[in-house]
């Protein structure tokens, strides 16, 4: 069985277990549940902390897992990023009192808090940056107030905690992150197994369904193509003809967050009976 790895909690855990249920596979119901058995899919899940998942898919002990890049990158396991899964994405970033620091080279000789020591220590190494790197379990927005660091780094959404604290961020982004389904490093490319091979597909048809709609409408014939033109789907769109034949009925997906100035515009172009259908599930 393909043994999958799966975050046990945090804001990792629902959407995660959100995409492998409309993937088609069971998931628990019972989050005391710590190993869920699928066997009409041949696929075992272990709900694991998010911050352990990489060193266990690294080890071999389990044949992929579903965790933040950033995760990943801090773990230093022997585990690779296979695909981006859309969610949960976070940008990572130094910030310090506000007006005191602009820029990575003014971090010499600071004092770097985070709960991330590993990313931060390589991003420091990588940028020619000496620094030293306090590991904190937890928030670390307090840590410069209270002494113990002259700098903090950490995940960064609307800056409002760290504005609560008196800081402000500077430089570029030390990574983005999101939500990455990840493999051993020792598995290549061209060896991966079935299973995965099976809950990449399914996984890239969630993500699909969840950015494409079906867009159905009616079009005068002599105006098909230019029609089309605004929708030419993934392929190609597909164009029936009616009863009366002086008009054609085409199909075609599009984006999700294109579909109402699509509509609009193929009005514009005289189509009309435009309907939309949110797609389920679907295979590329």
């Amino acid at each position: 069985m393909l043994r999958i790895a799966v975050p046990n909690k945090g804001s990792l855990s629902e959407p995660a277990v959100d995409m492998l249920r409309e993937a088609g596979y069971r998931q628990r119901r019972d989050t005391r549940e710590l190993v869920l058995a699928d066997p009409d899919n041949d696929v075992e899940f272990f709900f694991l902390r998010p911050r352990d998942i990489a060193v266990y898919v690294g080890t071999g002990t389990v044949d992929a897992g579903i965790t933040g890049r950033d995760l990943l990158l801090d773990s230093g396991a022997a585990a690779v990023e296979h695909m981006q899964l859309g969610f949960a994405g976070s940008t990572f970033r130094y910030a310090a009192p506000v007006g005191t620091i602009t820029s990575l080279d003014q971090v010499e000789g600071l004092r770097v808090a985070t709960s991330y020591e590993v990313l931060v220590e390589n991003h420091l190494r990588a940028n020619g940056v000496t620094a030293s790197v306090v590991h904190l379990d937890g928030a670390v927005e307090s840590a410069v107030q209270l002494g113990i660091a002259d700098v903090v780094a950490d995940v960064v959404s609307t800056g409002t905690t760290l504005r609560g604290a008196g800081l402000e961020v500077f430089g570029d982004p030390i990574l983005k992150s999101e939500a990455v389904l990840i493999r051993p490093a020792s598995v290549s490319d061209d060896a991966v197994s079935a299973g995965l091979e099976t809950l990449t597909r399914r996984l890239l048809g969630v993500l699909t369904a969840r950015q494409y709609v079906l867009m159905d409408y009616d079009v005068p014939a002599h105006l098909v193509e230019a029609a089309v033109a605004l929708t030419p789907g993934l392929e190609s769109p597909t164009v029936s003809p009616l009863h009366d034949r002086d008009w054609a009925a085409v199909r075609a997906m599009v984006r999700r967050d294109q579909t109402n100035k699509l509509m609009d515009a193929l009005y514009e172009v005289g189509a009309r009976a435009i309907l939309v259908t949110s797609i389920h599930a679907c295979r590329l």
